[in-house]
């Protein structure tokens, strides 16, 4: 073996022991908790971490809620990745954060596993935060203003510990993805089976053997290909004060 390659052999074996890590924490609170919301929150927290460890520190991860200047607001999403540079949350109480829409990069739902009943609920819950209205407004430089552009599209995925099918993910898994545009799951990873994603339009799939680590490097490169937020309009949440005064 080169030294090149016992350098490759030890990165390896290294993303290898942060997925095995990761497996035998939500495996350890999967068989230890017995309450289901609390076993829920706690693989949650497991996920929070390996986000906020291996994202950059312009983005910020938090459970929250999404809403828009329009009165919107999702339903709760376990991981929400967020601009943390431009944006501040608003109206955050104790353990509940609301984002504004235009704030956010991507959302993710974390299940014990993969089965219909939770790619759909994923689904749904990436279909409450994408239909949510996001402003854009003109960013003032030294030598003018650059034009508002157009909000990208918002990335939503799954996280989870397994698959529930004999095949991993495989055809029966594929078989089962949402395909409601705004319910579309563009990634997702179930640490014992492998990972996916669409980022490049069509799916690709990846095995078991260092799928955390994939499927991370992955969304790390999808991100960076979105850029920065648009900047918000402040003025149009400004004006839900305006439109709940009460007349005199």
């Amino acid at each position: 073996m080169t030294a090149e390659q016992s350098d490759l052999a030890w990165m390896h074996q290294a993303f290898i022991d942060v997925q095995t890590e990761l497996s035998f924490k939500i495996q350890r609170a999967n068989s230890s908790i017995g309450h289901s919301g609390a076993k829920g929150a706690v693989n949650e927290e497991h996920w929070l971490e390996i986000f906020r460890a291996y994202l950059p520190n312009r983005y910020e991860v938090a459970s929250a809620f999404v809403i828009d200047s329009l009165g919107g607001r999702s339903h709760q999403i376990d991981l929400v990745v967020y601009d943390r540079h431009y944006t501040p949350t608003l109206l955050d109480q104790q353990s509940h954060r609301y984002v504004p829409a235009e704030a956010v990069y991507a959302v993710f739902e974390c299940k014990p596993h993969l089965d219909k009943a939770y790619l759909q609920y994923a689904g749904e819950k990436a279909a409450s935060v994408r239909r949510l209205h996001r402003t854009s407004v003109a960013i003032t430089h030294a030598g003018g203003a650059y034009s508002p552009r157009a909000p990208f599209p918002i990335v939503a995925g799954i996280l989870t510990a397994r698959s529930s099918w004999a095949d991993g993910i495989d055809d029966t898994f594929i078989n089962h993805l949402p395909t409601e545009a705004d319910e579309l799951l563009d990634c997702g990873c179930a640490l014992n089976d492998g990972a996916f994603d669409r980022f490049e339009g069509e799916l690709k799939v990846r095995g078991a053997d260092g799928a955390l680590i994939h499927f991370l490097f992955r969304l790390l490169g999808k991100l960076q290909s979105l850029g920065t937020v648009t900047a918000i309009d402040w003025s149009a949440y400004a004006s839900i004060l305006d439109a709940t005064k009460e007349e005199p």
